[in-house]
């Protein structure tokens, strides 16, 4: 059941009206910062990533649907995916900016290396459209399989069903016949 303020918010959501914003942040921005900071770890990127989950939550206003989740349940969803995504970038970056320049330790002969299976994203954008959604959603978004059920609106069974698919099918192109 939602409460009247939930009902404000999402009507005002609804309406594409900013007072939304204010609300939202007012009556969850400090439960939505604390789950975020929990995830990162990092109090700069855990304001850039609560920063980053209102902008998500005014872009996707429209997608909130009350009869799947109540309205904190999906703000939570959308600031830890952001936190995921910001915790995964900030390290990325941080990784390449240890590396050293000249370094012989780890050099692999390319030579060994099938080039053709080095890119996973472009291999998953080959597969049907079906296929790359619950990929992306899974592997790329960082959802568990009822997340992107509830996400995407498709049952579970399928999620299971067109990720096995799926994977079967870059399985062909990362273990080639012989």
């Amino acid at each position: 059941m939602s409460t009247p303020i939930e009902k404000k918010i999402v009507g005002l959501l609804e309406n594409g009206d900013q007072k939304a914003l204010d609300l939202l942040y007012e009556y969850y921005g400090d439960s939505l910062y604390g789950v975020i900071l929990q995830v990162t770890s990092n109090e700069a990127l855990a304001q850039d990533a609560l920063q980053e989950t209102f902008v998500k939550v005014w872009k996707n206003a429209k997608k909130y649907d009350s009869k799947k989740a109540k309205l904190f349940t999906w703000l939570y969803r959308i600031a830890k995916n952001t936190a995921i995504d910001k915790l995964r970038s900030f390290n990325n970056r941080f990784e390449k900016e240890v590396q050293i320049d000249k370094s012989d330790v780890y050099i692999l002969p390319t030579a060994s290396l099938n080039q053709d299976v080095m890119d996973l994203k472009e291999h998953v954008a080959r597969l049907d459209q079906k296929y790359q959604i619950v990929l992306k959603a899974l592997f790329f978004e960082g959802m568990t399989q009822q997340e992107a059920s509830d996400e995407l609106d498709i049952p579970l069974g399928t999620i299971k069903s067109r990720l096995k698919i799926g994977l079967r099918e870059l399985k062909k192109v990362y273990v080639p016949k012989h």
